[in-house]
């Protein structure tokens, strides 16, 4: 008889208390996700809403705010002598990067992928660069297209020829130095996709006779739709905002033709004007764009049943 009631007592479902961790769930989760939002808010949110009041306020750079003017400085902004200026080259120099970095980064990951016996060696070759920092990068590449001090300058001096002295050198200089910088970075971001992708589809595209390029064409290339979207919002992005290079190497020279868009507004704020205010217009308005570019990005990557 004590047997059966025990056994019942056993069977018996028992009732659902919330457990001490169950009761600590969302408060610990809160607590794990606070200093990411600190870091938000102290580093993002606040510097924002600052540029948003300065954007519409007289704000010269050594005597703080003097008073509000919106839309002054948004009218004074469009109105820079450099504005456009710096609009066409900020967009064609992007062009030509996220071309090249994301054909290249392509290019390196089908390399290091197919390769069998110099695979580590190859990648590591290829990412050896994208562990210096791009200001570090950029003096280095200063020094060498030096025409006094550089190793290439008894070349130039001979030849006649200088790799920062002309627009187009310039351009294509700073071109060479952001791709030899960044294409092992897009090429680790691509062989991520290509491993991604299932090897039995590959299986299936040779025994149905495909050849490599329908392979690439009809399997590798719309497979990796989320990475190029990942890897053209991000160049397109730091393309946008490119001020290192330029800033160290050109000065935005010759002759103001390699003036970025994030370069004029360093300039407006910092240098000759020192107008904080016409600078955070100018921000405010880059900030636009990007979100406007991105939406537009990552709307045209969507698959179809997800538009």
């Amino acid at each position: 008889m004590a047997f059966s009631t025990v056994a019942r007592r056993a069977r018996a479902p028992r009732t659902n208390r919330p457990s001490r961790s169950a009761l600590g769930g969302p408060l610990q989760g809160w607590l794990y996700a606070l200093p990411t939002a600190l870091f938000v808010v102290a580093l993002f949110l606040i510097p924002l809403l600052l540029v948003l009041q300065m954007s519409g306020s007289d704000w010269p750079l050594l005597r703080g705010n003097q008073g509000w003017n919106f839309p002054e400085n948004y009218a004074d902004a469009v109105n820079q002598r450099l504005f456009w200026d710096s609009i066409w080259f900020t967009l064609k120099y992007t062009i030509i990067t996220t071309v090249l970095l994301i054909g290249l980064g392509l290019g390196l990951a089908l390399l290091v992928q197919e390769s069998t016996a110099w695979k580590g060696f190859l990648r590591t070759s290829f990412l050896v660069p994208s562990a210096l920092g791009l200001a570090s990068a950029s003096l280095l590449f200063y020094v060498l297209y030096s025409p006094f001090a550089g190793p290439f300058a008894d070349l130039m001096q001979d030849w006649g020829f200088t790799f920062l002295g002309t627009p187009e050198g310039a351009l294509w200089s700073t071109v060479f130095l952001i791709v030899w910088r960044y294409a092992g970075f897009y090429m680790l971001l691509m062989l991520v996709g290509l491993q991604g992708i299932p090897d039995d589809v590959f299986e299936a595209a040779r025994i149905d006779g495909a050849s490599r390029w329908q392979t690439f064409r009809h399997i590798t290339v719309p497979l990796l739709r989320p990475t190029f979207a990942l890897t053209i919002v991000l160049c397109v992005t730091g393309s946008l905002l490119a001020f290192d290079q330029f800033y160290i190497l050109t000065k935005g020279g010759p002759d103001n033709s390699t003036m970025t868009i994030v370069q004029l507004i360093y300039n407006v704020a910092f240098q000759g004007q020192n107008n904080l205010g016409v600078a955070a217009a100018l921000s405010v308005i880059v900030l636009a764009a990007l979100i406007v570019i991105n939406v537009v990005q990552i709307r045209a990557f969507r698959k179809p049943e997800e538009a």
